[in-house]
């Protein structure tokens, strides 16, 4: 089993890598660079939490890096501010999904736990994921966030974690919890959705 794992800088994501390597799954590192929206920071944290995860798991988990700025630019331009997170997560979505197309990987691989935020509400995962027609693996959906913390802790990748950094920029004041699918499609459509995360799996480069 190949999976591709959308790796960010928080506590969640390298935890779900490690369970998953543990479980025998062979995986490739995929962050987004949010461009103006992201810390540089949140890059080198990336990159500590990749050498990190290697250490423990022992795989390769080569690295890539893809575009994702753009995109949260034509949200920010185009779409309603309260639907910025779940168009995000869409779209890093449909982006996975053509990256591991293109690199024979049979799912996706996050870190979410439900209800933990905004985006991760049964209402917006059931929205970002409408459609998508490939396999999403979340193997933390159960957990609370001291069991995240808690193994977070175990395998080393907690203190590079809460290294302080400004955050996503793009998070709006009032994000949507309760997204409708269809509300959700046409927020989509007000941009070339297919353009824009074709464009963020195809400037994916490897970086490590």
């Amino acid at each position: 089993m190949r999976l591709v794992a959308l790796l960010s800088d928080g506590i969640d994501s390298p935890v779900a890598v490690y369970l998953m390597c543990r479980a025998g799954a062979e995986v490739i590192l995929l962050n987004m660079d949010n461009g103006i929206f992201c810390a540089p920071e949140s890059k080198e944290k990336v990159r500590l939490l990749a050498e990190r995860l290697r250490l423990e798991t022992g795989q390769e988990l080569p690295l890539y890096t893809a575009d994702h700025g753009n995109t949260l630019v034509a949200f920010a331009e185009k779409c309603e501010d309260n639907y910025r997170c779940i168009l995000c997560k869409r779209s890093m979505l449909g982006s996975a999904k053509l990256f591991a197309l293109d690199h024979g990987a049979d799912g996706i691989l996050m870190g979410d736990s439900l209800g933990q935020v905004a985006s991760q509400t049964l209402s917006n995962i059931r929205s970002e994921q409408h459609g998508l027609g490939f396999p999403v693996i979340r193997p933390l959906i159960g957990l609370d966030k001291q069991e995240i913390i808690d193994m977070a802790q175990k395998i080393g990748t907690y203190e590079i974690s809460i290294m302080r950094t400004d955050g996503c920029g793009a998070v709006p004041k009032y994000p949507m919890t309760e997204a409708g699918v269809y509300k959700t499609r046409e927020q989509q459509e007000r941009v070339d959705f297919d353009s824009l995360i074709r464009h963020t799996a195809d400037s994916a480069v490897r970086t490590q």
